[in-house]
């Protein structure tokens, strides 16, 4: 029986290895890229909170982003944090992810919050070997190829365990540690051994959930899995957030006049932002983040899961109409926030995430050692034929 899991774990290694290193190198340099772009440009994520000062209200807020922004840009949303050292943060229709950082006691524009083109570079890599598809959801050959690689990267993984099991208690031992006594050679050998079996298990979790990604099949397979109705299963992938890697979908109005025109039967007046602002800091104390549009508020309740209740409001008065927490939601929309959290390591915070930095990048480094011990068993034969 091993001799077959063998061939399976040889074959799939050989031609698959180098996409796996790729793939696993890059999701390593993503790990933190939030946390890296905010230390980057600290002046577009924080400020000094003057003593005594409270933030402007919202309204206030769109009149100083009317007077210093052009007549054109349309505001989507306007994002406060309950930090008071963070920054605001305003998505605009016509600016696909950009969004600008303001200033929340003076109302200052500090900037646009866009992904540097190294992160967005590596996001090429990571998902589509820098082959992404002409348009959302469409297909590529760099999609597909990492898929398969994905698949069968849970084949090598699984291979690997049952090649693995050891044959007695002093051979488990050898295969618990990394040794570097014995030579080159053994120290290779063991990295590759000891650290594939310590690895599996998370190796395998970013392996499953980063193929809801690839594959539609797949991804209606997984949350139907896990309870998610089949139908209406999308990836949620432009969520408007505080590092530039996201954008959000509602349109609002021209960020000038304090109005909005946009072909609706009435004139949204942002005052109602201020109405409504108040009125959901009362009902949630210890929010994160809120978001405001014109029909609705997105109240972020967790600092690492994407847990937000939708509060529908009358855009006229401001009055809370409707709520919908997080834990009513539907469990499809509920599970995209769990693959995401699962696949990225966002879901306990800088620890689960520097454990899959360390995970990922060893998961680059076994197809190269796994190559490694394949030319010396095989090369000198290779070379005389």
């Amino acid at each position: 029986m091993k001799k077959i899991f063998a061939k399976i774990h040889l074959w799939l290694s050989v031609p698959l290895g180098i996409v796996v290193t790729i793939v696993c190198l890059s999701g390593a340099v993503l790990v933190f890229e939030s946390e890296i772009t905010r230390a980057l440009h600290q002046n577009l994520y924080s400020v000094k909170a003057p003593a005594g000062a409270k933030p402007l209200s919202p309204s206030q807020l769109v009149a100083r982003i009317g007077e210093q922004m052009p007549d054109s840009l349309h505001i989507v949303s306007l994002q406060l944090s309950a930090d008071n050292n963070e920054t605001c943060i305003a998505s605009f229709r016509e600016t696909g992810r950009g969004q600008l950082s303001i200033d929340p006691y003076t109302g200052r524009v500090n900037g646009w919050t866009e992904s540097t083109v190294f992160f967005l570079t590596m996001r090429k890599i990571h998902r589509w070997l820098l082959d992404p598809p002409a348009s959302k959801g469409g297909k590529s050959i760099g999609k597909v190829v990492v898929g398969i690689s994905t698949m069968g990267l849970v084949l090598i993984i699984v291979s690997g365990l049952v090649l693995w099991v050891p044959r007695n208690r002093k051979a488990l031992r050898n295969r618990l540690r990394v040794s570097s006594s014995y030579g080159l050679h053994r120290f290779w050998y063991d990295c590759h051994v000891s650290l594939g079996f310590y690895t599996a298990i998370l190796l395998s979790v970013m392996a499953l959930t980063g193929l809801t990604w690839s594959f539609g099949w797949y991804r209606t397979a997984a949350y139907a899995l896990f309870g998610g109705a089949q139908q209406s299963v999308a990836v949620q992938e432009n969520i408007p957030r505080k590092d530039g890697s996201g954008h959000g979908g509602r349109v609002a109005g021209s960020v000038h006049g304090g109005v909005r025109n946009s072909g609706d039967a009435h004139t949204f007046d942002y005052a109602v932002w201020d109405e409504v602002l108040a009125q959901l800091v009362s009902r949630y104390p210890a929010y994160r983040t809120i978001a405001l549009t014109t029909t609705e508020a997105q109240v972020g309740r967790h600092t690492y899961m994407r847990r937000v209740d939708t509060v529908v409001f009358d855009p006229l008065s401001g009055k809370i109409v409707e709520i919908t927490r997080y834990e009513d939601t539907p469990v499809q929309q509920r599970l995209r926030g769990w693959f995401y959290a699962f696949h990225t390591g966002s879901w306990g915070g800088k620890w689960t995430k520097m454990l899959y930095f360390v995970v990922a990048l060893i998961g680059a480094s076994l197809p190269l050692t796994g190559y490694y011990l394949w030319y010396k068993r095989n090369g000198r034969r290779l070379a005389n034929r």
